[in-house]
């Protein structure tokens, strides 16, 4: 080989690596580009829709930030009483555990791109890894001898940040009650609708938008509406004059819905919005979903239409029409639903029906008890993982707390929307109730 062919191989190798750079460099910064290619492994259930907006969570050609974490988590966190927070581990009685696992970093125990080590909820720890800590629990507890510590995070037992609903005096309260409870009625939502106002409504038949008059349909559905009792009209949405806007977004049902917003923002269906990715469509999901439904765009009015805004259609229809999984199938042949129809058809109290949203998209009571709102949380992965989470604040509404924990702990009853007698018995209340009566004999 002369110096020549020598000179040639290297030029063309150097505009080769030149070419691949640059054209790494223009797809990575493009956004419309696809990234996919620069993910470094597949992403988790609850992370891989953003799994595009890398900023999210990494530091520019860096790590991950572990204030990334509870920039998003830390909220739900100090509501549940974190179990396990930081400050435990800063405390220096139990510092020489921190030698052991480093409990203190969130990304000890949950990582990304490593479907190989990671477990479901981005876990990575071994089943076990409470033995690290609690490996004298036996000596504490006699009711846990004998017990494998790959056990310990079962339904019904231990919940490594939340276990609100599985601590000893909530068990031993809640010891006696009964399958059904004799009084189920969810709390009735806080009105935000004034005095109805006759004649602001009138004026919305009235109005005319670029030249056409208000087709009829659309003015019969918001007059029997809760907008229309409250003389929100078609220009409090749509603008006025040169300002109207035939499709107006999200940010126009957020000026006066804010906590629902940040609700929807913060759970699967709404967390790409937040991030500033296009909106989730069902096509992306990684359940089973309606092929009809597959490009249909989450946003306020794909559930709640944008006119006659029906709570009850978007508490089940609006779910049915993108869910097409086992537990979301089998709703319409269980007893839930059988509640639900009795309320529509005015056979039950308003309260008493269970839909979707009953479960998934729960009632919550917010202030003091001078100023007690209630209101609907939007983000409806908020008590799905761990599905115990469900326990004190869905389940427990209508159903002993024995029965709810041995419920949730069958898979199976899940699978059929919970339409029957639980296969399994959790001994969690059998021991506290053990525990204080043994108390008790000293």
């Amino acid at each position: 080989m002369n110096f020549s062919s020598s000179i040639i191989q290297v030029l063309v190798g150097s505009l080769s690596v030149l070419l691949l750079g640059g054209y790494l460099v223009g797809r990575f910064f493009r956004k419309d580009a696809d990234a996919t290619l620069f993910l470094p492994g597949p992403t988790t259930h609850g992370h891989y829709q953003i799994e595009m907006q890398c900023a999210a969570c990494h530091e520019p050609w860096g790590g991950v930030r572990e204030s990334s974490c509870t920039d998003c988590h830390g909220a739900a966190l100090t509501a549940a009483d974190d179990s396990h927070p930081q400050a435990k581990f800063t405390d220096p009685r139990n510092a020489d555990r921190l030698t052991v696992i480093a409990a203190d970093r969130c990304m000890t125990c949950h990582v990304e791109h490593r479907p190989e080590i990671t477990h479901a909820m981005g876990v990575i720890q071994p089943q076990d890894f409470c033995h690290q800590c609690h490996a004298q629990i036996a000596d504490e507890r006699p009711s846990h001898k004998g017990m494998s510590f790959s056990t310990c995070s079962s339904v019904g037992c231990h919940n490594y940040h939340d276990n609100t609903a599985l601590y000893e005096d909530f068990l031993v309260k809640h010891a006696t009650d009964p399958v059904n409870l004799l009084v189920a009625l969810l709390p009735e939502l806080s009105s935000k609708t004034p005095k109805e106002k006759p004649a602001d409504r009138a004026t919305a038949t009235a109005l005319v938008a670029r030249g056409k008059d208000v087709d009829t349909k659309i003015a019969a559905e918001w007059s029997a509406s809760a907008h229309a009792k409250a003389a929100v009209n078609c220009t409090a949405c749509h603008g006025e004059g040169t300002a109207w806007n035939d499709h107006p977004g999200m940010e126009s049902c957020a000026e006066c819905h804010q906590h629902e917003n940040l609700g929807f923002r913060e759970g699967l269906h709404g967390m790409r919005l937040a991030q500033n990715l296009s909106p989730m469509q069902p096509a992306l999901a990684r359940l089973p979903m309606q092929p009809d439904a597959a490009h249909r765009s989450l946003n306020c009015v794909s559930c709640h239409g944008p006119h006659e805004v029906d709570t009850r259609r978007a508490a089940v229809e609006s779910c049915l029409q993108c869910h097409s999984d086992g537990h979301s199938l089998a709703y319409k042949n269980s007893r839930h639903h059988q509640l639900w129809l009795s309320e529509l058809a005015g056979e039950s109290p308003a309260g008493s029906g269970v839909s979707c949203a009953t479960c998934h998209m729960p009632r919550e009571q917010h202030g003091s008890a001078d100023s007690l709102a209630v209101r609907v949380q939007h983000n409806q992965s908020l008590t799905l993982r761990p599905v115990e989470k469900m326990a004190r604040g869905v389940c427990i509404r209508c159903h002993g707390l024995g029965f709810t924990l041995d419920a949730l702990a069958d898979p199976a009853l899940g699978r059929n929307n919970f339409d029957g007698i639980p296969g399994r018995h959790i001994e969690s209340i059998d021991m506290a109730l053990g525990r204080r009566k043994s108390a008790k004999t000293r």
